[in-house]
């Protein structure tokens, strides 16, 4: 009877406190949210306005919780991986990363946002 209930106390401390389970869900929705985040600048095709869409992204996945958090920070890196390998400026890369990590802190992705990029976005 006492292991059964030290099983127990043990099972509700380790749901209320870890939430493992809520990850990978929470991963996967962060990726949406990046994924509609590159889709928007895309659509947009708005001059300077690539910081303000790296912020968006990434304070929509973080948002989330600590799977999108993690997302956005892979998904994040590996693109500014990537553009550093094709020839894109060091600089340029520093400042999307800036603004990526102003989204995923919390910070206000408007911080960012361009004169004159129409509120759909």
């Amino acid at each position: 009877m006492k292991l059964l209930i030290a099983g127990i106390v043990l099972i509700v401390i380790v749901e209320t406190n870890a939430q493992w389970y809520h990850f990978p869900v929470e991963a996967a929705q962060g990726a949406r949210d990046m994924w509609r985040a590159y889709s928007d600048m895309r659509e947009a095709n708005w001059k300077n306005a690539d910081k303000y869409f790296h912020a968006r992204g990434n304070a929509d996945a973080a948002q989330r919780g600590s799977g999108g958090k993690w997302a956005a920070e892979v998904i994040s890196d590996a693109r500014e991986w990537v553009q550093e390998r094709m020839g894109h400026g060091a600089e340029d890369s520093e400042a999307d990363q800036r603004a990526n990590q102003h989204g995923r802190e919390g910070g206000d992705p408007n911080d960012y946002r361009p004169a004159g990029l129409p509120a759909k976005y």
